[in-house]
């Protein structure tokens, strides 16, 4: 399968089979998120794998016990990472500078580029891979689990491993919907009723809608899936892992 195929043909797997993955493939995945752009080619982050089933199955709460986390052979944690950083340049006489939410910033996008890559990759291999967005919402307790020292913070988890489900592609919005030309147009209300005419009007969307009791798809996940409360006790959780964690003290 050609990059590009892969790419337009991505899914979200959540079912896997036990099998292995081959070492080689696994370094080449490894080895493709590594050289992921990166600020100022500092390479400001840690990828930490989890292959053994009893670590699995002990990191499996810390993401909500989704299944896949026990089930898929290869588990990667992202990390934003400016602890190896910090000791080159200590060691090389210069002034410790990360101490700032700006360089916690480098290191999440550093990580996040990483992962991308190494998605993108291992769909190539034929592997299914799944994003954990559980990874920032318990990002204290995943600290402990993984001995992460000060100036590294989880960014996001993925999951890998041959798929056990082939579910269709996940619907999109409209290209036009996130493409601006040369400046920002904003959406006046007929623009937002046409974009997301198509993604209302889904079967699964209905379904949804039924299944949370709810009038509309919004509200699905603004009253269910992601309530404010929630978002106001997991922002503050993860500033204060951040915080915890040697960044924003200037």
């Amino acid at each position: 399968m050609s990059i590009l195929d892969s790419v337009l043909k991505h899914r979200t797997i959540r079912k896997y089979k036990s099998d292995d993955i081959p070492e080689n493939i696994l370094s080449k995945v490894l080895e493709a998120a590594a050289r992921g752009a990166t600020t100022g080619n500092m390479q400001l982050y840690s990828i930490i794998i989890t292959k053994d089933a009893d670590k699995r199955q002990a990191l499996a709460p810390l993401h909500f016990n989704q299944p896949m986390v026990a089930q898929a052979p290869v588990i990667l944690t992202f990390c934003a990472d400016l602890n190896r950083f910090h000791k080159w340049c200590a060691q090389r006489q210069s002034e410790k500078a990360y101490d700032n939410f700006m360089w916690f910033c480098n290191g999440m996008i550093d990580a996040t580029i990483a992962a991308q890559n190494a998605v993108v990759a291992a769909e190539s291999f034929g592997l299914g891979t799944v994003y954990l967005g559980t990874t920032t919402y318990t990002a204290d307790k995943i600290i402990d689990f993984f001995n992460l020292p000060e100036g590294v913070v989880p960014v996001t988890t993925v999951v890998l491993g041959y798929p056990d489900e082939t579910p269709p592609l996940t619907d999109r919005l409209p290209i036009e919907a996130v493409v601006h030309h040369e400046t920002y147009k904003d959406y006046n209300p007929k623009a937002i009723d046409d974009l997301y005419e198509a993604k209302e009007k889904l079967q699964q969307t209905k379904e949804l809608i039924a299944e949370n009791e709810v009038e509309n798809l919004a509200q699905v996940f603004v009253q269910k899936r992601y309530k404010k409360t929630d978002n106001i006790h997991f922002s503050k959780v993860y500033l204060d892992v951040i915080k915890k964690q040697g960044f924003m003290n200037q």
